[in-house]
């Protein structure tokens, strides 16, 4: 990792805007032609700080793709049928495989999660470095960056089961954690964030994407900071908390599932498409849904239809098969989202009953069945029974979004996933990648 971090300080600062970031002016900045990372951590110029701003709503997409097929794989959620055999031979540990710690699949997430985090630590060094700002700015820039790095370090325990919390200094990095100590860290990063945003004043001194349309001031991107706040208090056991972050954040019963901020894509220079994208009856690189997933849907639930299409022809390779096929996005340039009502709404649910409030969750859970043209819950009220039907409505309302391999490892049952072939085997985290070995 210290040799990886070496190279990320290098090159995250000089990435493109991306091509649907809104138009904004920069001052001049040392070296144009090549920005250095010492030419910020100094006296850097508001241009400078907001390139970096940039740099991190960039580079957040970085690995996106890669945790939603590869841990979709592995959750049997979907099969990725290309010319890559490890597809559909190491993440389903076929014939007995095991997974490779020096894989595209293990390497990839980490490294994007992590560029991501350098260029949030360059921020708070260049921001707390500098009198181009004012306290109230300073603020600003310190609230974004914190909730944008737990954010990054909840994909990171989610994929891994642990993370590296200290990555400040590549001579001297911290040790890799287990997730109890990497989830209380993402909580003080969110609320050390949302005390940096009361401070911030009315306005950003810099300008987010349109993603962030409606989360682009300290207030409103602090309801943002409050969701993932209750998102990860929830992951850590802590229902009361998470109703109390929740009760600040955009959740809202009755209102659009789909609201909430989103990784947007571009097919300019420096851009990245969305790779979770799929051409429609596309031979050779295809998400293929779990025939699972279709058969244990209950009868018109509106999300089958909604996400996914039967295929022209049935699709198989490597001794599996299946019928239906991704419609979960429309383009390669469709948003893809960090956390939207929808998920906030099953969040609630899963708080209340964490927090014992049986009847508060469960209607919550009717307003997902209901989107989905399914009746009110009729089964048990109670905290088990609740739990699997919050599971199952995940299962559906965030299929193929990296959600489903921790949620079965959280609650114990990876076990309970499908075996394909004779010889498969079931993982439940991806193993940290080898260059953090040494």
């Amino acid at each position: 990792m210290k040799y990886n971090i070496k190279s990320l300080a290098i090159v995250t600062f000089i990435i493109p805007l991306f091509s649907l970031m809104v138009s904004c002016t920069f001052d001049e900045v040392v070296d144009p032609n090549g920005p250095s990372v010492d030419g910020v951590l100094k006296n850097a110029s508001k241009g400078q700080l907001n390139e970096l701003v940039v740099a991190i709503e960039s580079t957040s997409r970085n690995g996106i793709g890669n945790e939603a097929t590869s841990n979709g794989v592995m959750a049997r959620e979907l099969y990725l049928f290309n010319a890559e055999p490890r597809n559909t031979g190491d993440l389903l540990g076929k014939d007995g495989l095991q997974l490779d710690n020096n894989s595209f699949y293990s390497v990839g997430s980490w490294n994007g999660n992590y560029r991501c985090i350098k260029n949030v630590n360059l921020l708070i060094e260049a921001v707390s470095n500098t009198d181009a700002v004012n306290e109230s700015e300073r603020n600003g820039y310190l609230g974004f960056a914190k909730t944008m790095m737990a954010e990054e370090l909840i994909q990171i325990l989610k994929s891994y089961g642990k993370a590296r919390l200290d990555v400040s200094d590549p001579e001297n990095l911290g040790p890799i954690v287990e997730f109890n100590e990497g989830i209380t860290k993402a909580r003080a990063l969110l609320e050390e964030g949302q005390q940096h945003l009361s401070n911030a004043g009315s306005d950003f001194a810099f300008t987010l994407s349109n993603g962030f349309s409606g989360f682009d001031t300290p207030s409103t991107f602090s309801e943002f900071n409050r969701a993932v706040a209750g998102m990860a208090a929830v992951y850590d056991g802590d229902g009361n908390a998470a109703l109390s972050a929740l009760s600040d954040s955009y959740l809202d019963l009755t209102g659009n599932l789909e609201i909430g901020p989103k990784h947007i894509f571009g097919l300019g220079g420096g851009d990245q498409a969305n790779t979770v994208f799929k051409v429609p009856n596309l031979n050779g690189d295809q998400i293929i849904v779990h025939n699972s997933w279709i058969a244990d849907a209950e009868a018109g639930d509106s999300r089958v239809s909604e996400k996914s299409a039967v295929r022209a022809n049935p699709a198989s390779q490597d001794g599996l098969n299946g019928t239906h096929e991704t419609r979960l996005y429309d383009s390669d340039t469709s948003p893809i989202d960090f956390l939207r009502n929808e998920e906030l709404i099953l969040v609630y649910a899963e708080a209340n009953i964490l927090a014992s409030n049986l009847q508060e969750a469960e209607d919550a859970l009717n307003v997902i069945r209901n989107s989905a043209n399914l009746s009110d819950y009729s089964g048990a009220q109670t905290a088990e029974a609740l739990t699997a039907e919050m599971l199952k409505q995940r299962r559906y309302s965030l299929w193929s979004e990296n959600h489903r391999m921790f949620d079965l490892r959280r609650y114990g049952l990876s076990n309970t996933l499908p075996i394909d072939r004779p010889g498969d085997q079931v993982f439940n985290t991806m193993p940290i990648p080898l260059p953090e070995t040494y």
